[in-house]
């Protein structure tokens, strides 16, 4: 089965938990709350709730950068830019059962994310997007070709999950070159009706479910 995570983004028209709620209605079931120039006293109220919501959907819910809130709101894990902490010196803080995955762009950045034991890798960015500052260099199609290809070579089993400006249109082709699943968060949250979105991206990544 193929990975569907999406990223929270607070707009002038949803609150991050107002997308958690559309995003679980669609049939999302992992979900990265990104609460990016919050005070870590935001973070704490709406991530408590978060995880409210996405565990009582038997979700799962990660958060954005913040390791030592983590514990504080019970996520199951958290993300880390390349610019974060680093994935071993979060392991020695979170422990051995915390989801820790890792942004990746390069090979390098890969072997450091399997050497430092994170257990998946988002691998971006797809294409230019405002959801995120400091942009890294784009991949595109063969640049995940090149870390799908690099992943077999370490023969490793790390997901490898696409990231960066993706739409609905965009999930076969990006599929099809080997990674394990798709990121999303601009094209749900600025649909005219996000919860009908998600549940038509859900549908095209697990066309089975």
């Amino acid at each position: 089965m193929k990975h569907l995570q999406f990223i929270t983004h607070a707009t002038d028209r949803y609150t991050d938990l107002d997308e958690v709620r559309m995003a679980l209605q669609g049939g999302c079931r992992w979900i990265q709350l990104r609460m990016k120039g919050a005070t870590d006293d935001e973070v704490l109220s709406v991530g408590r709730e978060a995880v409210r919501l996405c565990h009582h959907q038997h979700a799962t819910l990660i958060l954005d950068d913040r390791v030592a809130l983590c514990p504080l709101i019970g996520a199951d894990g958290v993300h880390l830019g390349r610019r974060d902490m680093p994935v071993a010196e979060a392991r020695k803080i979170l422990g051995p059962h915390a989801i820790i995955g890792a942004t990746v762009n390069t090979v390098e950045d890969l072997c450091r994310a399997v050497d430092e034991g994170a257990d998946y890798a988002g691998c971006g960015p797809f294409r230019f997007t405002t959801t995120k500052e400091h942009l890294a260099p784009l991949l595109g199609l063969d640049g995940y070709r090149h870390l799908v290809a690099a992943r077999k070579k370490l023969s490793v089993r790390l997901p490898l999950i696409a990231i960066g400006g993706i739409t609905r249109d965009d999930i076969p082709v990006i599929l099809s070159t080997g990674v394990d699943g798709v990121a999303m968060s601009g094209c749900i949250v600025r649909a005219a009706t996000p919860v009908e979105e998600m549940h038509k991206i859900c549908k095209t990544i697990n066309p089975t479910l």
